[in-house]
């Protein structure tokens, strides 16, 4: 297992999580003593340690295990949720969210307590007279991190009209811990958070600088990458923003050394964790607590009797017809009755017995089940958790890779007039996916395409980009699935099915999530509510 992971498993007893939970609460406007009082950085190890505990928002169980997905497989079009769920996820499927759901409310709690910990470390070290080169690096890395998680916030609940809350304490001397200001725009949480991120690549090295022992740790090309990703976000509300795009992305591939790889299936295999299409991930490389349990979260449920799969998120048909004929990316992604797969080491061909009438299952995660053997009708394997009710693996899950980037430099392209040279971003897509050149002059649905048949069941929000392209028809169709005769059959004859109805999108409102109004009450006129139905 590699240093990084032991810090981010172990960090729950470092000293650095005391200091830094005093000011982890939004709504927390006591002022208090600041625990450092220039004491506690004294050493490099004192700012590896508090920044340490700060990666632990990627492994929390929850966030990138199954509640960022609560909004993907209810809002989106690409997955469906696979069993029976309660009220707050039907909410956010049938866009009647609050604010009060769950997964709303614990995303909200953790990415504003992880900002407000990154403004700790950042305002102490830059209170210090003078830096070491690791508390450079540590620095870098915080920056990283409140941008981060700043931008999670601030695209979900950002509007044109009204921005999110967001502090910098290095902006005050001292700082009295207090309710954010929110701003005025979502525009201007952008420009903060491109801030952040210049500040970052400016200090951060290149992932290959680093040592092995200290991979996963923030780096320049990912403070790239987020900036093209905010950009991108940004051109909803101001078109000039993509001109930014074709150049950052052509630093990323030159200065940052980052590409494709040569095959789509070897992107999500636990050897190429950190290859060259690698740019930012949940860790999970040796695993254990730590790591993304998406994995098991997607997994048929209960395994066929190997593994505790939870079978949550199913692939919808929609998606399924979405590829080509002869599109290698389908096979990876997705597992349709009576296709091939290797499980703990036996050859097998896949049926549903659990799922709500999908047909399908989401097979790009599903490399760490190939290894091992079955004993007394187990899987047993040391690149999965042994306990299925923390289905980790060692794979590390990408948050964003470069072929996102090459989608992006092609989006911007379209946006700017040159169909042509976006057609040559595609292109590479669609060679690999065994395709051939399939386009000359490219257009918008072209890029849509692609990107949805290139990014299905990724973290980069499907949800997100047919809200920001304005597809209010695909958000209100009802999704479609198989229903089978004999579902422990692979070969079952099917029909098509609904598996869930039409809805009604109502872009004045729904285009962002709600705050929770128990926090706007309590922030007692200093957060506005978003517009609600």
């Amino acid at each position: 297992m590699n240093k990084m992971k032991r810090y981010i498993c172990t960090f729950l007893s470092l000293i650095a999580i005391a200091c830094l939970s005093a000011c982890s609460d939004f709504l927390d406007v006591t002022p208090e003593k600041n625990p450092s009082d220039g004491t506690f950085f004294a050493t490099d190890k004192d700012a590896t340690d508090a920044i340490n505990a700060c990666y632990w928002v990627l492994n929390r169980e929850e966030t990138f295990g199954r509640d960022l997905f609560w909004e993907q497989a209810g809002g989106g079009d690409d997955l469906i949720y696979g069993r029976s769920r309660g009220e707050d996820q039907n909410n956010l499927a049938n866009f009647t969210y609050t604010g009060r759901e769950s997964p709303l409310r614990t995303n909200w709690q953790m990415y504003t307590e992880y900002i407000a910990k990154t403004n700790w470390i950042i305002y102490n070290l830059l209170r210090k007279s003078a830096l070491s080169p690791v508390e450079q690096n540590r620095l870098g890395e915080a920056y990283f991190m409140r941008a981060f998680c700043h931008f999670f916030v601030a695209y979900r609940y950002g509007r044109a009209d009204q921005g999110v809350p967001f502090d910098r304490y290095e902006d005050y001397d001292p700082y009295e811990y207090q309710i954010p200001e929110q701003r005025a725009s979502v525009m201007e949480n952008y420009d903060l958070i491109i801030q952040d991120l210049e500040k970052a690549a400016s200090l951060l090295p290149f992932f290959e600088e680093y040592p092995e022992a200290d991979y996963g740790r923030a780096h320049r090309v990912a403070a790239w990458a987020y900036m093209v990703k905010v950009y991108a976000y940004w051109a909803q509300h101001d078109a000039s923003k993509w001109a930014l795009i074709p150049p950052l992305v052509d630093r990323i591939e030159s200065e940052g050394r980052r590409g494709l790889l040569d095959h789509y299936a070897d992107v999500f295999a636990i050897a190429n964790n950190w290859s060259r299409e690698y740019i930012w991930s949940v860790n999970s490389s040796g695993y254990n607590y730590a790591g993304s349990e998406f994995p098991g979260v997607v997994l048929e449920n209960k395994g066929w009797g190997r593994y505790n799969g939870w079978g949550y998120f199913k692939p919808t048909l929609g998606l399924y017809n979405e590829f080509a004929e002869g599109d290698r990316r389908r096979g990876v992604t997705i597992l349709a009755y009576n296709d091939e797969f290797v499980f703990f080491g036996e050859t097998r061909r896949f049926y549903s017995t659990s799922d709500l009438e999908a047909g399908f299952q989401l097979a790009k995660y599903m490399e760490p089940f190939t290894h091992g053997t079955v004993s007394e009708g187990i899987g047993i394997s040391d690149r999965i958790s042994p306990n299925g009710d923390r289905p980790t693996t060692d794979l590390s899950l990408p948050l964003i890779r470069h072929a996102e980037m090459v989608l992006f430099k092609a989006e911007a392209l379209i946006m700017q007039n040159n169909g042509g040279a976006a057609a040559a971003e595609l292109n590479r897509l669609t060679r690999r996916a065994g395709l051939g050149d399939v386009y000359t002059v490219a257009t918008p649905d072209n890029l849509k395409h692609e990107r949805r048949c290139e990014l299905a069941g990724e973290f980069t929000d499907r949800f997100m980009d047919l809200k920001r392209w304005q597809e209010w028809d695909k958000l209100n169709a009802p999704k479609l699935g198989r229903h089978y005769e004999e579902r422990g059959n692979p070969e079952s004859p099917w029909t098509s099915v609904e598996v869930w109805p039409a809805r009604n999108f109502n872009p004045s409102t729904d285009i962002v999530f709600p705050y929770n109004p128990d926090d706007v009450v309590k922030a007692d006129g200093k957060l506005r509510q978003n517009p609600v139905d």
